[in-house]
Parts: C-alpha cells; structure tokens; sequence
C-alpha cells in the first residue's frame, strides 16, 4: 500500500499506463488501475479527475515551466531563439522520464480520444507560449505565429527522439529549429 499520496499518484499512472498497453485504454476501468496500484477507486479519483487524466498529469506544471523558460531566456534572442531554449530547459524533464514518456505516446496514438486531449493539450501550450512571448514584447501576431510554427517543431523534435533513442531530445530540438531556419530562408 502506498505510504504518501505522491506515492499512490505514481503508482496509479505506472499501473494505469500498464494496463493500457496489455488491455487497451477502452478495455481498462479506474478500478482496475486503483486495483493494481494497490489503493482503492476512492483513492484514484482524489488523484485524477477521469481516466484519460492520469496520463496528463503534469500539465499545469508544464505550463508553468513553459511560460518562466521563455520569460528567462537570454535578452535579445529573436523569438525562434526563445522557444528554443525554453523548450530545452524544459524538455529535460521528459528526457528523465522516457521510460513513462515513451509507451504513453504509443498508447495515446492508439486511442482517439486520447489524440484528441493530446491536441487540447498542445493548443493550450502554444496559447501559454504565445502569451509568454508577447511580455517580452514580441508582436501579437508574430507570438501566436512563433509559438504556434515553434511548438510543431518541438512535437517534430520530440517524436524523432522517441524513434531514435541514440540522441538526446537537445539535439532532436537543434535539428527541429535549424530545419525552420532553412525553410524560412528559402522562401
């Protein structure tokens, strides 16, 4: 039985995602996940609000993170820049936990309704992005374009890392903004 409830919130998102690639996740129910994780169901939905939510716990602190990277980032960085290094400042936290990062991307590709949260989720990031950069003073219309373009490039980055483990998310993110680069040279 978990002693803390920082514990149980693991626990249930280790068996969850467990149970999601054995069962798939319309087969599993809360209570199967509370059962594994060794709590009851009570416990689980003091933890997650519905089922799809104990893969996208994290979120508010992904926000959080998002909009102090780009806040923090170097003065006199053009926007591109900015996102850049936010989103290597903040992508180290999904490269120390690949071993949960990368079944949940294979679990969530396989379930429609979890592609479908997955993009709410990145619509919201990119809005969070988008308001980051415009304290900074970078125009209305070029935040939303900068952080919309630059958020496809770090799901690109990230999905290269998940099929080539052999390099570092950092220099999947290089490689996505130096492709930018290139296509909005050659235009």
């Amino acid at each position: 039985m978990p002693r803390s409830g920082l514990e149980a919130r693991r626990r249930l998102q280790q068996a969850a995602l467990e149970l999601f690639q054995e069962r798939g996740f319309d087969r599993t129910t809360t209570a199967e996940i509370a059962a594994r994780a060794g709590v009851n169901e009570r416990t689980y939905f003091r933890h997650f609000a519905d089922k799809r939510e104990v893969l996208f716990d994290g979120e508010d602190d992904l926000r959080a993170s998002l909009a102090q990277a780009v806040a923090e980032a170097p003065e006199g960085l053009q926007p591109f820049e900015i996102l850049l290094c936010a989103f290597r400042r903040t992508g180290r936290a999904l490269e120390a936990n690949r071993s949960f990062a990368e079944p949940r991307f294979a679990v969530i590709a396989a379930t429609p309704a979890l592609r479908e949260r997955e993009l709410a989720k990145h619509a919201s990031l990119a809005d969070v992005v988008a308001e980051a950069l415009r304290q900074r003073a970078v125009p209305d219309r070029l935040a939303a374009l900068a952080a919309q373009t630059g958020w496809a490039a770090y799901r690109q980055a990230v999905q290269a890392w998940t099929n080539d483990p052999g390099q570092g998310l950092d220099a999947h993110l290089a490689q996505a903004f130096d492709d930018l680069r290139t296509l909005s040279a050659t235009g």
